[in-house]
């Protein structure tokens, strides 16, 4: 790292980074309706919020700098590799780029993702035959989409923990599971008795284990 570089105050890598990852989840998710627009704002907004503290104003060091020096006093907090808290605080301080927190991101925000896309290609065929989605990580979730959302926005904390994230994270979650309901609601309307039987096999966000395990074993 040169340490030359400003650490901070690079408010052309928080627009570039925000827009590139927004843009990134608009590709995977296809907003339609008004509730899926509320889901991808509320989204948008907290990584601009991450993004901000990331390569802007590092509020969350500044808040913290007086407890951090004084527990971790070989560590030079206001140095952009020490935004990664998790690593720092755990001794992982040679390359935090390669530390099992780092890593343990990566692969929540790619599950994210990777489940965000899924869903909507299951839901989108669904919709165009007016058919229940239940297909693909419809059969283990009822809310796959919001579960990506969840995923990835956890990844997110991992990788660069923030005052401002960590309280946001809870009320995403919040607000999701409320659309969740809103959603269901629609959809028992429209699906009746087939939505009840469904809902009762099919957990809303945390799938079943024996059902993970039982399509492992059938696959193999």
């Amino acid at each position: 790292m040169n340490d030359a570089a400003p650490a901070y105050g690079l408010w052309s890598l928080v627009i570039v980074n925000s827009a590139i990852f927004i843009l990134f989840a608009y590709t995977f998710f296809k907003p339609q309706t008004p509730r899926d627009w509320r889901s991808f704002g509320a989204f948008s907004a907290f990584l601009v919020a991450l993004f901000v503290e990331m390569y802007g104003f590092p509020l969350t060091i500044y808040f913290l700098s007086g407890w951090l020096q004084s527990r971790f006093p070989d560590v030079d907090w206001f140095s952009h590799d020490a935004g990664h808290l998790l690593e720092m605080m755990f001794g992982w301080k040679t390359n935090p780029h390669a530390g099992p927190f780092h890593i343990l991101s990566f692969v929540l925000i790619g599950a994210g993702f990777v489940l965000i896309s899924t869903a909507w290609t299951v839901l989108y065929d669904a919709q165009r035959t007016r058919r229940l989605a239940t297909a693909g990580p419809y059969g283990y979730v009822r809310h796959p989409q919001y579960l990506g959302f969840i995923l990835v926005m956890l990844g997110f904390l991992v990788q660069w923990p923030t005052i401002l994230t960590l309280a946001m994270f809870p009320i995403l979650t919040i607000m999701y599971v409320k659309l969740a309901r809103d959603e269901e609601r629609a959809v028992r309307a429209e699906f009746g008795e087939g939505y009840d039987k469904y809902a009762a096999e099919v957990p809303a966000f945390i799938p079943k284990i024996g059902r993970l395990l039982r399509t492992q074993s059938s696959d193999s």
